[in-house]
């Protein structure tokens, strides 16, 4: 049997090691957490010792056996998690940002085989800056899918991931919440409408586009889900209590409506709550307030299973998850007819739309006709994950045929 020289040795082992190395996707939310401190940031080479002294955390590795994969949770995980589920990666991360030095090791969300780090922030300005993320990224080498959302990273990190198919969607209303020097680097932008769609072409003209916003897009079957439970609200509204997701239009419909009905607002987060709940006495009507801060997505469920009707009520918002999660917990929707993005999700089985004035209107004759209404059957049909992840797969891999996914 020949024998290999030194060289050809050390070839056939990096041969060995690219095939095993794990395909790997990342989520990179704009989420921030902690405090800022005045210690300085050290140099991107420190940060990349640590990760490989594993003082930061385990590296990327494989999962389990696909199989065992649940694709539930929030917006941020369903994605990953169909990839995984699907055999498209072998492992999927979410990473955020930390404004102080001492960021925690990584840590398990809702699922076991989703791995979520927190970098430390460079500086506090968006697009964000991380010499802690372009550390990891020096140890262990750019993800395969790169997904990033939001107010998006630093153009260096995007070049540091030159090799990873780079994917962007805002989120919220504006198409491209990141200036031209960064949104030039990625393969695919995820759009809500057609015409953020319109607006990044303006932007690119040859940039890759695709009307998917994640959050209804990859809906979740098991997260959300029909409950055998009484009705004691006539309408709900699961939106963060801030002043872009308007509550006002609910509360004045509220007041204007010819019976009396009785709301039930679900508030994760925001700034606002005080002010709503003095809109409310102010106005007199009837309505209930969970959060902030929020509860797990399993209350959500059953909290809205306790309601006739969801409402969306914004106008300058993206195309949000709550959408098809009240259709998949079997209640119909009315949207605000001049909502930005995702009005193609309200079809006359899922529920109405209409302008502000109207609300009140709307709201009642829906209550009246809830029998004729199937959001549930027609959003396992069309906009479930196993659905959505399938026509992703097919850009990629018309975009880079080369790549196994």
């Amino acid at each position: 049997m020949p024998r290999l020289n030194f060289r050809e040795a050390m070839h056939s082992l990096q041969r060995i090691n690219i095939l095993s190395k794990p395909r790997r996707i990342v989520i990179i939310s704009d989420f921030q957490d902690g405090e800022w401190d005045d210690r300085d940031v050290p140099p991107v080479d420190w940060f990349r010792d640590q990760w490989q002294a594993g003082r930061r955390g385990r590296p990327p590795g494989l999962i389990g056996s696909n199989e065992e994969v649940m694709v539930d949770g929030g917006y941020i995980e369903r994605l990953p998690l169909a990839a995984l589920k699907t055999g498209m990666v072998d492992c999927a991360e979410v990473w955020t940002h930390w404004r102080g030095s001492e960021p925690p090791t990584e840590w398990i969300g809702n699922s076991p085989h989703l791995t979520r780090r927190s970098f430390r922030l460079t500086g506090p300005d968006a697009p964000f800056a991380s010499n802690d993320m372009l550390g990891h990224i020096e140890a262990f080498g750019p993800p395969d899918i790169l997904c990033i959302w939001g107010l998006g990273v630093s153009e260096d990190i995007l070049l540091a991931c030159s090799d990873s198919f780079k994917i962007y969607n805002s989120i919220d209303a504006p198409a491209l919440r990141i200036p031209p020097e960064v949104s030039r680097h990625f393969d695919l932008v995820l759009t809500g409408a057609q015409w953020q769609s319109d607006e990044v072409h303006a932007r690119h003209p040859e940039m890759a586009t695709s009307i998917m916003p994640i959050g209804p897009e990859f809906a979740s079957e098991i997260t959300f889900h029909p409950l055998d439970l009484p009705k004691i609200y006539d309408v709900i509204y699961v939106a963060a209590a801030q002043p872009y997701k308007r509550h006002d239009i609910l509360f004045a419909a509220l007041a204007r409506t010819q019976r009396p009905l009785r709301a039930l607002c679900v508030c994760g987060y925001g700034e606002m709550i005080g002010e709503l709940h003095q809109q409310v006495a102010d106005l007199g009507i009837d309505v209930d307030f969970v959060g902030p801060p929020g509860v797990p997505l399993a209350e959500v469920n059953r909290l809205m299973n306790q309601a006739r009707l969801g409402v969306v009520c914004g106008v300058e918002d993206g195309a949000p998850a709550i959408l098809t999660e009240y259709m998949l917990a079997g209640i119909p929707v009315l949207a605000n007819s001049h909502l930005s993005c995702g009005l193609q999700f309200i079809m006359p089985q899922t529920g109405r739309s209409a302008p502000a004035e109207d609300f009140d209107t709307a709201i009642e004759a829906m209550l009246d006709e809830l029998d004729t209404f199937s959001p549930r059957d027609v959003v396992l049909s069309h906009w479930t994950w196993p659905h959505t992840i399938e026509r992703l797969r097919a850009i990629i891999a018309a975009k880079v045929p080369q790549k196994i996914f």
